[in-house]
């Protein structure tokens, strides 16, 4: 997810015990998804990091694998906005040390793309150039987080992101706001045909 209304929202759990678990940021990319249980971990790389861990703790090592729904920006002409994608890397934008590429571990369900995650509300477009440059086509407020956690604890990883905006000059948190239920429809007509697993 790129945008929201809260960076300190109360993770949410209705997850349920199983080996797989589902991960929103926002609880709007979630709306599709309320008869599903999941985790809504709120917005950017802590609450992403923290919420995960918690969870992933409370289930004493039950959960092998860890799918990701949400939403992304585009910083590349490549991407079209009704096209669900899959994180095939992951990279900070944000962060002024070197940090090592992640590549998720998991079945490939959807075209593979590169996201640049920060904490920080992309909407300009020399950022979006800077951000391109490093050779993402997406960027969100999450992912990296979540892929260095997973990393750690040799846990497979789905990221599938559907994009919600242009992250440039012209787009707003209202934008995002506006969108985000059809985006969920989006992802939820995508994981009823990729990951039916989620349902039963």
């Amino acid at each position: 997810m790129q945008h929201g209304e809260s960076t300190a929202e109360t993770p949410q759990r209705t997850t349920a015990p199983g080996s797989t678990l589902l991960v929103f940021a926002h609880r709007d990319e979630a709306s599709a998804f309320s008869d599903v249980p999941h985790l809504v971990t709120g917005v950017g790389k802590v609450n992403a990091a923290v919420s995960l861990a918690g969870e992933l703790a409370s289930r004493a090592g039950a959960v092998s694998r860890v799918i990701v729904l949400g939403t992304a920006g585009v910083v590349d002409d490549g991407p079209d906005l009704d096209t669900v994608y899959q994180i095939g890397a992951v990279k900070q934008h944000d962060f002024s040390l070197p940090s090592p590429t992640i590549e998720p571990r998991g079945p490939v369900l959807a075209p593979k793309l590169t996201v640049a995650t920060g904490d920080v509300f992309v909407q300009d477009d020399a950022q979006r150039a800077r951000i391109a440059e490093l050779g993402a086509e997406l960027v969100d407020m999450e992912s990296y987080a979540i892929a260095a956690l997973c990393a750690r604890f040799d846990l497979e990883l789905v990221i599938l992101k559907v994009p919600s905006d242009f992250a440039d000059s012209s787009t707003t948190d209202e934008e995002w706001d506006t969108i985000v239920f059809r985006k969920s429809e989006q992802l939820r007509t995508f994981a009823e045909a990729e990951l039916p697993e989620l349902f039963a």
